[in-house]
Formats: structure tokens, C-alpha cells, sequence
């Protein structure tokens, strides 16, 4: 193995420039795999740290499976379990701000953007956890109008003790007075505000409720400790959760999904690295065909040839990897610095150091490692099974070409099955298409660089027409066309992604404007801070929607109320309607089931309307019973139809009738309002009468539907338009192949090009060359990537109708297709800078010599 290595290296140490680029494949890949990965479980870890702060100093925190409240009633269950030493309820709600709801200033970052509002009981409350305070005095039984803080919102905030504390509520804007300043927060989380529990039920609207239990046990060892929470679970039964509360699970799942892209993301950054690296292997086997059979002459076996070859990819593999590994770590740590201080800031979460797990560590040496050695696995058993005397002699053309056309063959059949995948309906068999047509372009790309070289060489001709340029280059593409067919597939991946994501954007946009038009039927809407995540709002009461209603002009006025519920162990978020008004302010898109008779089903018992996600996921239909978790236990609900709207088109939702929502859940809170005006009203006049009312709720937004169906167009543009930057990155492999391969070129041809410098051609002749090279390598690479890109944009679009977006309809790529081509030729040209700079800069004399 030493004489392996040795070998390996030495070759790598003489093809620096080659080595180099190899190298830089694996380095990239690792860099977006390790880097990414790091930085999203640290920020995982963070919240984790957050959610579970408020039981890491108590035995055993309950909560409803839903997050939702319960009776107090439930605590006498908990406080009677032999064992259970302390125990209180509280009600503890997340309060989303408005945005400028403190400082009134858009030009300054907001101080605080979320606060938790937590009701206590302040004598059982002090019996479970320490509430030390630092000024003044804690909460007392029947405190109105009375909070107690932490120093650190008093410092954001800039208030001291006997300062008021102004609070969005459900009766509007509400004004606490500040009876105590506790330790300033440690621990990660939202700033608390602590009141008594009348005062936040009061505040909330929810009378007699509850949504957190916290106990202590007795001192004990850990089998007695488990005993006594076993025998809580059989007291209130499979609804409730015990640890860490259910609030923020939609945060992490979409932390953990993008955690999934990342991944994604480096994984196919290292498939396109195992391309660059598969040609060099290949054109080092073809290189040293001499070499190997003198090496198997002298008494080389296969398992020789066969080790050092592969020798070379696992040196290049440990090199990239450490490389890679080193910059990721950095750009991790990197990244949660630059972020650490607006977390802080913002939400009060302190970003800690970087969470590397070992299954991390193992996942980027296998794959780092992996692919350069699984790269040159082929092309070295293809090197150890040639016979001495064959590798010194030249390999016929027809072999190659036999080769090819078995290829070519193969790769036909293989995208013809794939378009029969795609037109068969199936979102699998469509995905599996998917997967075929790439290889089936791989395989047929060498037939077809022949013709497609000629083509744009015939092309090139206009340009170069009396330097023959554009023949000489397209004379040493077709020599290779093995070759340039595996560079021309990287390009061709990279620049699918991008005509891909083209397409999916231009669908997702028009599609999703559409449903906004559709979904928003109202003149006027009242928006919370965070749309479709509505637990965190804090609406209104019924009092708001009536003063609306009394104002003169005003038409319908339709409220949306929430509450979380489940079904099937899969978080449901629960909308409640007016089965009458909100058809008349907004518009769900059916798929299924008709609106009129789906309406009147909700109005007359328990019946929901489910949206395509929610139906897709729980693999639901139109009469089906589904069983919902609520606080009053399983209750089955029947499916009278599947429809969708805009502002919850992303996260399983169903609606149920208001009074529903009140019997089951015992919510009567709106945190959505829409309505129109009556006809013939004056807008201007009866505007500022509305603004006035909704300034007493300064946790709603006062918009009209044409104002907010523009400023979701706008929010479209700025959000794809990163998307496009974030792709735009995954073309950078091509870059790298394209100049790899250039550059094995110049170093092949060495020779040929000192014979070309020796009659006659100049340096520029040489440069223009090689650029042409390029641009015909980058150009059969385009040609193909706009054909693999527009077949993976329908399969995306069409995956994503199956997943429970049916109202998305395709739109041609066509802006995706325009930037393809722009990406692929410019990095054609940038790649060719430096080979075509060394062919021109070669010394005639020692080019002759070249070996």
C-alpha cells in the first residue's frame, strides 16, 4: 500500500494545477454540507433551550397535546397523585407585537418583537419555582392592572418600577402597572410578563382556563420518580404531553425542513464534484495507458494499478475534506456570530456555540472521502484489467465509438420510459422519470457532441472565419467526446437546478397571486402580526367585530377565530368561521365537495372543511370521519369537503364552525377580521371612522385587500429573487469543470500546440482557441441542461400539486431558461481564462519536447 500512496502522490505533486481543481470539487461540496449543518442545529438547540426553559426547574411540566387550554379542574387530579408535593396551573401565552408597537420609530430595529404573557396563581406558583424579585414586590391575590418583569425588558424597554407596561389584549390596548423588577433573564425564551391568573384570563378572554400544569414530587430515586408520573399520566389520560410544551412546533419544523434543503443542497454539490472528478480519472487512465502497461510489464498486478489510482482520489478526498471541513466550521461559527446579536436582541435567545454531531462528522468524511474514490472506482478497474500489450498500443476509434453507440442506445430507451413516467399521471413514476432522463442524457450526451459541436461550431465560423478557430475546436471536443460528455453533464445538473427553480417560481407565483385574489374577497382586512402561526396572536373579542358592524357603511364583517388540535399525531391548526358571513368576505378554492352544501354542513354539527395538505397528509376525502384531539377529549368530525385559501395554503388546516370552536374548544377569540363595505357607501368618509376603531387594537393591521394583494406581489418578487441568488451558487461546480477540463486539454496537447506556435500561430490564436473550446463545452452543456430543466420543473410542479398544492398550475420557465443560457456561456468564457492563458504562454521548444 506504501508504494501505492507514494505513487499517488507523486503524481498529484506534478499535476498541481489539475490536482488543484479536483480537489476544489470535494472542497466546495463539504464546505455547503458541513457549514450548513452546523449552523441550523445550533439554532435548533437555542429554541429547544427556549421552550424548555419553563420546566427545566420543576419535576414535570402538562400541557394539551394541542397546546391548547383545559379547566383548572384537572389540577386537583394532579395535586391528589401520592407523591406530588406542589403543584399549579398557569396560563401561559405567547403575545406577538406589531411591528414599532414600543419605540414608534420604523427607522430603529424594535426592541421587543414577542413577549410571553403568563397568569399565576402567586400562592401555589411560589411553592413550585423560586420568583425572586430584586424591587418592589411579587403578585398578589387580586392584583388588577399589575405586572412583574425582568431587569433585562426593563432596560429594553426603558421602564422602572411603577412605570406602566402597555399590552395588546383582547379588549384592546391594556395598561400594567409595574409592581416588580425580577433578576434580569439568563436563560433563553421571550421575555415574561407575569400577571395574576385572573388578570390573564381576563386579558385573553379565556375565563377559567388554564394550559400549563407544573409539579415538584417528593424527593426520591428515579424509580419512584417515574412512578409517580406514570400514575399522573393514567390520572388525565392520553391528551396530555409531559416536558417540554407544544408551543414553536411549527418553527422547528420548518428549521428542520430547511435543515433537509441544506443538506440537499451540499449532497448534490458533491454528486457534481464526483463528475469533475470522474473525468479526471478517466483522462488519467487514458493519459498513462503506456504507464500502466509498462508498470504491468515489469510486474505490476491489478490489485497495483487498481490501488494507486484509487490512492489518488482518497488523498484528494482527505485533502478536500479537511479543507472543506475547516471553511465550514468557520462559515458556521461565522454565521451564528453575525446572527447572534439580532437574536438577542430581538427574541432574547442566545445563540450558543456550535452543535456538531458526531453523525455529522461520519456523514462528511463518508461522502467527502467517498466520492472521489467511488469517482475513480470505474476508470480504475477499466486501467487494471487492460493487458500490457494492449495499453501500448492506441485504442481503435472503433471501439469507442461501439461503446458509444451502446450508450446512446440505452440512453434512449431510458428517457423514452421516462416520458411515459411523466405523462402516466403518477407522482412516482414521474420522480423515477426524472432520475432516468438525467441518466438517459448522460449516456446518449457522447453520441450527440459530434453533431451538437458542429452545430455551434458552424456558428462559431461567423466569428473566427479566417483563423478556422471554431474546426480546430471543435476537432479536439469531438477527439474526447467521452469526456466532454461527462463535463457537459455537470454543467447540464447545475443549470437544470436553475431552469427548475425557474419554472417552479414563475408557478408558485402566478399560482399563488391567483388564490390571493381569490381568497381575499373582502375591502378591508385586520391583520395580526403572524399570518397562518395564529396561537401566537392575541386577538379580540367579540366587541371589536360588533363595533365595526355599528359603523354606518359597513357591510359584512366576517371574524376567523383559531385553536390547535390534532388529528392522526399530526398538528391540525383549527380555523372557526361563520358558516353565512365568511363566504361573503373571502373565498376558499374547492377541490372537492361543493361550497353551498359544505357550509350549510358546517352550520348544522360537526362537519370541517380540510384543505389540500391536510387531505394529501391524512390521506383523507370528502365523507371520510376524522377524530380530532380537543380539550374535551377524541371528537369525530365529518370531511364535508377539501378547499384551500392563501393564508393557510402551507400548514395542515381544517374549519369547523364557530360554534363549534366555542363548544370544543372553548375559543371565542377572532384573530382575523374581514368585511366590506355596504354598496353604495363612501370609503373616504367612512375610513377614518374605521381606523379610528381599530386604534384602540394596536395588534391589528388596517389594510385594504387591493393594498394587500400588492404587498404579497412584492414580498413574491424579493423572495424568489433570493432563491434564484441561493441556485445561482449550485452552478459553481460547472465553473469548475469546465476549467478542469480546459485545462487537461492544454496539458494533453502540448505538444500539439507547440507544433501550432511552430508554423506560425500566434499567442491570441492559441487564446481564441481554447475559448472557443470553452464556449462549444458550456454550449452542448446549456443545450442539454434546458432540456433536463424544463422536464424537472413540471415533475417538481406536479409533485408539489400530489403533496396538497393542486391549485398550482405549470408555467413555462422561460425567465430560468433566459438565465440559463446567460450562466452557461459566461462561465464558459471565465472558465477558459486561465487554460487558454497557459496554451498561450507555452514555450515552443519545450512544448516539442512534452511527454
Amino acid at each position: 500500500m506504501n508504494i501505492q500512496l507514494t505513487l499517488a502522490a507523486r503524481y498529484l505533486w506534478g499535476r498541481k494545477l489539475r490536482t488543484t481543481l479536483t480537489t476544489l470539487a470535494v472542497v466546495f461540496g463539504v464546505v455547503v454540507l458541513f457549514g450548513m449543518n452546523i449552523l441550523l442545529p445550533s439554532m435548533l438547540q437555542s429554541f429547544q433551550a427556549n421552550i424548555l426553559a419553563a420546566s427545566n426547574q420543576v419535576d414535570v411540566t402538562i400541557s394539551h397535546k394541542t397546546g391548547e387550554a383545559f379547566s383548572p379542574d384537572l389540577l386537583d387530579k394532579v395535586a391528589r397523585v401520592e407523591g406530588v408535593v406542589a403543584s399549579t396551573g398557569l396560563l401561559n401565552r405567547p403575545v406577538n407585537l406589531p411591528a414599532e408597537f414600543y419605540d414608534n420609530d420604523p427607522n430603529t430595529p424594535d426592541a421587543v418583537s414577542t413577549l410571553s404573557l403568563v397568569g399565576l396563581d402567586p400562592d401555589t406558583a411560589r411553592t413550585v419555582r423560586n420568583y425572586s424579585v430584586d424591587e418592589g414586590r411579587f403578585l398578589e391575590n387580586g392584583d388588577k392592572d399589575a405586572a412583574v418583569i425582568a431587569k433585562t425588558l426593563a432596560d429594553a424597554l426603558g421602564l422602572k418600577l411603577g412605570d406602566t407596561l402597555t399590552l395588546p389584549s383582547t379588549q384592546g390596548t391594556a395598561a400594567l402597572t409595574i409592581v416588580g423588577i425580577r433578576p434580569a433573564r439568563t436563560i433563553p425564551g421571550n421575555e415574561e410578563v407575569l400577571v395574576t391568573l385572573a388578570e390573564a384570563q381576563r386579558l385573553l378572554n379565556q375565563s377559567s382556563q388554564i394550559n400549563i400544569i407544573e409539579a415538584n414530587f417528593a424527593p426520591g430515586d428515579e424509580a419512584k420518580r417515574k412512578e409517580i408520573l406514570s400514575n399522573i399520566e393514567a390520572a388525565l389520560g392520553d391528551n396530555f404531553q409531559f416536558g417540554a410544551l407544544s408551543s414553536g412546533t411549527e418553527l422547528f419544523a420548518s428549521l428542520k425542513i430547511g435543515q433537509v434543503v441544506i443538506s440537499l443542497f451540499g449532497f448534490a454539490a458533491l454528486v457534481m464534484g464526483g463528475f469533475i472528478i470522474f473525468n479526471t480519472f478517466r483522462t488519467i487512465v487514458l493519459e498513462r495507458r503506456r504507464d500502466i502497461a509498462m508498470l504491468r510489464s515489469v510486474g505490476a498486478s491489478r490489485n497495483t494499478i487498481l490501488g494507486f489510482i484509487l490512492a489518488e482520489g482518497f488523498l484528494q478526498g482527505v485533502l478536500g475534506t479537511a479543507i472543506g471541513v475547516l471553511l465550514g466550521y468557520l462559515l458556521g461559527v461565522g454565521s451564528l456570530s453575525g446572527m447572534s446579536g439580532m437574536m438577542e436582541r430581538f427574541i432574547h435567545i442566545k445563540l450558543g456555540g456550535p452543535v456538531i454531531s458526531p453523525g455529522l462528522i461520519v456523514t462528511t468524511i463518508l461522502l467527502g472521502i467517498g466520492t472521489p474514490i467511488a469517482a475513480g472506482l470505474f476508470p480504475a478497474l477499466a486501467a487494471s484489467n487492460v493487458a500490457p500489450l494492449e495499453a501500448l498500443r492506441p485504442t481503435p476509434l472503433e471501439v469507442e465509438e461501439r461503446a458509444m453507440g451502446r450508450g446512446g442506445i440505452i440512453g434512449v430507451v431510458l428517457i423514452v420510459l421516462a416520458v411515459l413516467g411523466l405523462f402516466s399521471g403518477q407522482t412516482g413514476l414521474a420522480g423515477l422519470g426524472l432520475l432516468l432522463f438525467l441518466i438517459g442524457l448522460i449516456l446518449i450526451a457522447p453520441v450527440l457532441v459530434k453533431p451538437i459541436a458542429r452545430f455551434f461550431s458552424a456558428l462559431m465560423a461567423v466569428a473566427f472565419a479566417r483563423d478556422g478557430i471554431g474546426s480546430l475546436a471543435q476537432g479536439n471536443l469531438t477527439r474526447q467526446p467521452t469526456r466532454a460528455a461527462v463535463t457537459t453533464s455537470v454543467t447540464m445538473i447545475a443549470l437544470a437546478i436553475i431552469v427548475s427553480v425557474g419554472g417552479m417560481v414563475a408557478s408558485i407565483r402566478g399560482s399563488f397571486l391567483d388564490i390571493v385574489k381569490r381568497s381575499l374577497g373582502s375591502d378591508y382586512l385586520l391583520i395580526p402580526p403572524a399570518i397562518a402561526v395564529w396561537g401566537n396572536n392575541v386577538g379580540a373579542d367579540n366587541s371589536l367585530a360588533d363595533q365595526l358592524r355599528a359603523v354606518d357603511g359597513v357591510g359584512v364583517v366576517g371574524t376567523t377565530r383559531f385553536a390547535a388540535a390534532a388529528a392522526n399525531d399530526s398538528a391540525v391548526s383549527l380555523l372557526g368561521i361563520d358558516p353565512v358571513e365568511f363566504p361573503q368576505v373571502a373565498n376558499l378554492v374547492f377541490d372537492s365537495g361543493e361550497a353551498q352544501t359544505a357550509y350549510a354542513e358546517m352550520g348544522s354539527g360537526r362537519a370541517l372543511i380540510i384543505n389540500a395538505i391536510m387531505a394529501a397528509n391524512l390521506r383523507l376525502k370528502v365523507g371520510d370521519t376524522v377524530a380530532l384531539t380537543t380539550p374535551e377529549g377524541m371528537l369525530d368530525y365529518r370531511v364535508a369537503a377539501v378547499a384551500s385559501d392563501y393564508f393557510n395554503a402551507k400548514i395542515i388546516t381544517a374549519y369547523i364552525s364557530q360554534a363549534n370552536l366555542e363548544q370544543d374548544f372553548h375559543k371565542t377569540e377572532d384573530v382575523f377580521i374581514q368585511f366590506n363595505l355596504a354598496p353604495g357607501a363612501d370609503r373616504a368618509a367612512v375610513e377614518p371612522r374605521l381606523r379610528a376603531i381599530v386604534a384602540e387594537y394596536p395588534q391589528f393591521r388596517f389594510v385594504s385587500g387591493q393594498a394587500y394583494y400588492e404587498e404579497n406581489a412584492l414580498i413574491f418578487e424579493q423572495v424568489f429573487t433570493g432563491l434564484y441568488v441561493l441556485f445561482l451558487v449550485l452552478a459553481i461546480p460547472s465553473l469548475i469543470a469546465i476549467l478542469n477540463t480546459l485545462a487537461i486539454g492544454v496539458l494533453e496537447r502540448t505538444r500539439e500546440i507547440g507544433m501550432l506556435r511552430a508554423v506560425g500561430a500566434t499567442q491570441s490564436q492559441v487564446r481564441r482557441m481554447v475559448l472557443a473550446e470553452a464556449v462549444l463545452l458550456s454550449a452542448i452543456g446549456t443545450a442539454f441542461g434546458l432540456l433536463a430543466g424544463v422536464y424537472l420543473s413540471y415533475v417538481m410542479v406536479t409533485a408539489m400539486q400530489a403533496a396538497g398544492f393542486p391549485f398550482l398550475s405549470y408555467a413555462f420557465p422561460l425567465y430560468g431558461i433566459l438565465s440559463a443560457v446567460a450562466i452557461g456561456l459566461i462561465f464558459g468564457v471565465v472558465a477558459a481564462l486561465i487554460p487558454a492563458r497557459q496554451a498561450a504562454k507555452l514555450e515552443i521548444v519545450q512544448a516539442l519536447r512534452y511527454e
